[in-house]
């Protein structure tokens, strides 16, 4: 380039202009006859006709098996033990480890927590081969196996260790009952100790059962105060036998509203 002859631009063939360019063209696929439909009515149609049988299947199901209602929560009710929902139950077996709870709670509700998930956020940016086989990516499959496989285990230990027979029986739905709180049986219940584990409305709790609609005659009820009964030991009535008479009368009277 010599001075004062200017500078020219030289273009590149391969590189397309505006002019060169094609139109947003679908494909033709009638070379693959039966395979492709209309998406109103034909495909839309089988989607929606899929969806309602699930949701039939799904109706029918909690038709026949109902969800297990529980009595409303009663933050005084010190003997509730409180169970998550399942996908939370590996959590709730693992803050059940000697170094997971008590004095190291932190530990187990946030530090292997946050350690196991964030392992598993930043195993695509640290192995970002671009092998889709499991096998050639042995990083991230590994972090997804040993996952899956301390999940599945502290589910299932959580599972067959729970006490679901106190479960069911602490949150059963009960008769609630009208109670006179201010009378002379009531009085004597609180002052045995009755009511930490019957509840101070006779609804019963997890050590205990409901004691409104008993069924039971004073004479029974009586005997069981003496003599105890299943979990309920002999010997805890500390009272006179006139309170004993009062207090079985008043538990023996408590009906549901």
């Amino acid at each position: 380039m010599h001075r004062g002859k200017g500078m020219k631009f030289v273009g590149d063939s391969r590189v397309p202009g505006l002019q060169h360019r094609k139109p947003n063209i679908p494909k033709d696929y009638s070379e693959y006859p039966g395979k492709t439909e209309a998406f109103w009515p034909n495909f839309l149609l089988k989607e929606w006709m899929v969806g309602a049988v699930f949701l039939i299947g799904f109706l029918c199901l909690t038709i026949a098996h109902p969800s297990p209602l529980e009595k409303i929560a009663d933050p005084s009710d010190t003997a509730y033990i409180p169970m998550p929902d399942w996908y939370f139950l590996f959590l709730y077996q693992l803050l059940k480890y000697t170094y997971a709870s008590g004095p190291y709670n932190l530990i187990g509700a946030l530090v292997i927590p946050g350690l196991a998930f964030g392992a598993l956020l930043l195993a695509p940016f640290i192995d970002r081969g671009p092998e889709r086989r499991p096998s050639k990516r042995p990083f991230a499959t590994g972090f997804m196996l040993l996952a899956l496989a301390a999940i599945t285990f502290l589910t299932w230990q959580s599972v067959v260790n729970h006490d679901w027979a106190a479960a069911k029986e602490q949150g059963k739905i009960v008769a609630e009952a009208e109670i006179d709180t201010k009378s002379e049986g009531y009085q004597i219940y609180d002052k045995q100790g009755c009511l930490a584990c019957h509840g101070d409305n006779l609804q019963g709790g997890a050590a205990a059962p409901s004691l409104v609609d008993n069924g039971l005659k004073p004479e029974e009820i009586s005997k069981i105060a003496k003599e105890g009964i299943k979990t309920m030991p002999a010997g805890v009535f500390k009272g006179t036998d006139e309170e004993l008479q009062k207090l079985a009368e008043f538990i023996s009277s408590v009906k549901s509203k």
